[in-house]
């Protein structure tokens, strides 16, 4: 089984001592993804921080970080203390890397 973008985030954060819990809902009646703020998959703390990550393939980052920028709640959830990062991966060879652009 390949490794979802979510399950390579989860397992970067937790080895960097974050708490990190998928807050992503599944509605079954319209078969889709409901992102927390419409652009959260992800909530990790570590005693200093609350980041919010939005996980997804690295060809994907430019397109999270539109959708992210244009949210109504951005602002809101920024000011309430909140980083907002973009996650993206790719598969080199047969390690997979990674890269985190922090939405400002």
């Amino acid at each position: 089984m390949a490794a979802s973008p979510t399950q390579l985030t989860l397992k970067l954060l937790r080895d960097q001592g974050f708490v990190a819990e998928v807050v992503e809902r599944w509605i079954s009646g319209a078969n889709i993804r409901k992102d927390l703020f419409g652009f959260v998959d992800i909530v990790a703390v570590d005693g200093k921080r609350t980041v919010g990550v939005q996980a997804t393939s690295a060809s994907n980052m430019s397109a999270r970080k539109k959708k992210i920028m244009e949210s109504e709640v951005l602002g809101l959830v920024r000011s309430s203390g909140w980083e907002i990062w973009v996650m993206g991966w790719k598969k080199v060879g047969t390690r997979w890397e990674h890269r985190v652009v922090e939405i400002v």
